[in-house]
């Protein structure tokens, strides 16, 4: 399995990788299908933050699925342990998930709205300095490819990114959000055809939004 450890806004030390390497044997042991393991650790230099001043985001990739976990906390060890922690949880929900034969789903990968570091052969569409948010959505994007605009002089940032997603279902899309970690996950309801939100309200309690226009859903009556 591929490990590769980079920093933001610090340098990592050799001490740090030794025992990255060292510990996710826990990875390879529950998903040996795993081809290749992404450890981001950030440094937060606002002295505010000295609580949660180093995050450790790792994510997965085996085969088509993408698992991801984060923590942060006073040291970077001990954001790895926390992030490691959510990471094994999650990749044993996948393995057992896979074991599940009365479902039989197949591995869909996630579209992923977090912060993660985009692969080496990402492509990003340069665009003229316009600085206002129409100039983020007005250029045409390819599968993977992304703008970031900056409007005016404020420190307000508009990335845009095209991902392509296979539909799924509601059961599917909450099963996806679970892995990657966040509160709500974007998809194509497979059902509906629309364009959907899933996300976390509290407890076990869900919610769904989807979109359409007023043409289409009165076109359907």
């Amino acid at each position: 399995m591929e490990i590769v450890v980079t920093g933001r806004h610090t340098q990592i030390k050799q001490r740090f990788r030794d025992v990255v390497e060292k510990k996710m044997d826990r990875v390879t042991a529950i998903a040996p299908d795993a081809q290749r393991v992404q450890v981001v650790l950030t440094h937060e230099g606002n002295p505010r933050q000295a609580d949660t001043a180093k995050r450790v985001e790792l994510t997965v990739i085996a085969g088509r699925t993408v698992v991801r976990a984060e923590a942060s906390s006073a040291d970077e060890f001990s954001a790895l342990d926390m992030a490691l922690d959510k990471l094994t949880l999650r990749l044993r929900r996948t393995r057992d998930r896979r074991k599940d034969h009365r479902r039989g789903y197949e591995s869909i990968v996630p579209v992923d709205l977090g912060a993660v570091e985009p692969p080496a052969d990402e492509t990003s569409v340069e665009e003229e300095p316009n600085n206002s948010p129409q100039a983020a959505v007005a250029s045409d994007l390819g599968p993977g490819e992304s703008v970031e605009v900056q409007v005016g002089d404020t420190p307000i940032v508009i990335r845009r990114k095209l991902h392509i997603a296979e539909p799924m279902s509601i059961d599917e899309a909450l099963y996806q959000m679970e892995l990657i970690g966040h509160d709500f996950f974007l998809f194509v309801n497979k059902d509906t055809n629309r364009p959907s939100v899933v996300y976390h309200r509290h407890g076990w309690s869900y919610g769904v939004f989807e979109i359409d226009t007023p043409e289409n859903v009165a076109a359907d009556k």
